[in-house]
C-alpha cells in the first residue's frame, strides 16, 4: 500500500468505471494482491495439464499420467492459497512457504510442474507473499534547519540539541554506567556476598 497515494473522493460526475477502478486499487493495495494472483495462476497449469488433450490434426496427445490426482490436488491447493492471500492477508507467511513447497513438489508429481510454467509462477507468487509487508500510515516528517555551529559556551544550544537527530543512541536515563572491571566483589566495598 502506498501511503503517499492520494485518497479518492468520489465526485458526482465520475463514471462508474473510474469509481470501480479506484475502489479496486484501494482494495488491492491493502493486501498481497499480486502474490495471490501469481500463485493462483500457478495452480492452473499444474492442475490442468495432466488432464489436457492436445490435438494436432488427426493426432491426439494425452498428457494423462498416473500422478493426475496428485497434480489436481497441488493445483487446487495453489489456487486456494492464492485466494487466501487475497482475503486473509494475515496468513501470508504460511501461504508463501506452502506455495513454494507445493511448487517444488509439483516438479516430480505434475509433469515437471506444469511444464515449468506453473512451477515458476508458484515460486514467484510464494516469494512475493513472503516479501509483502503491510504499509503503515505516512509519518509527518518535519524538516528544520539546524545550526550545527557551537555556541559561546562550547556546546550546542539547548533547543538545537533537542531537535538534532543523533547518529548513535545515547545512554538511557534509567541506565547506570557499568564498567567491565566492576564485579560483585567490588560492588560491596570489596566484600564477596556469595557466602
Amino acid at each position: 500500500m502506498n501511503p503517499q497515494a492520494p485518497v479518492y473522493v468520489r465526485a458526482e460526475d465520475d463514471a462508474w468505471l473510474t469509481v470501480a477502478y479506484y475502489y479496486f486499487h484501494a482494495w488491492s493495495g491493502r493486501r498481497p494482491f499480486w502474490a495471490g494472483l501469481v500463485t493462483l495462476l500457478g495452480g492452473i497449469p499444474i492442475g490442468y495439464i495432466p488432464y489436457a488433450d492436445v490435438r494436432l490434426g488427426n493426432v491426439t496427445f494425452a498428457m494423462a499420467t498416473t500422478a493426475g490426482a496428485g497434480s489436481l490436488i497441488i493445483g487446487v491447493l495453489l489456487f486456494t492459497l492464492g485466494l487466501a492471500l487475497w482475503f486473509q492477508q494475515g496468513i501470508r507467511i504460511f501461504a508463501g512457504v506452502a506455495a513454494i513447497l507445493l511448487a517444488l513438489v509439483s516438479l516430480p508429481v505434475s509433469n515437471l510442474g506444469g511444464f515449468g510454467v506453473g512451477f515458476i509462477l508458484a515460486l514467484v507468487g510464494g516469494g512475493m507473499a513472503l516479501a509483502w509487508v503491510p504499509g503503515g500510515p505516512a509519518e509527518a516528517v518535519q524538516t528544520q534547519a539546524v545550526d550545527l555551529g557551537k555556541g559561546a559556551g562550547g556546546s550546542l544550544p539547548q533547543e538545537t540539541q533537542q531537535t538534532m537527530p543523533q547518529a548513535f543512541p545515547g545512554q538511557r536515563e534509567t541506565e547506570t554506567t557499568a564498567y567491565a572491571s566492576e564485579t560483585t566483589a567490588h560492588a560491596d566495598g570489596g566484600r564477596n556476598s556469595a557466602g
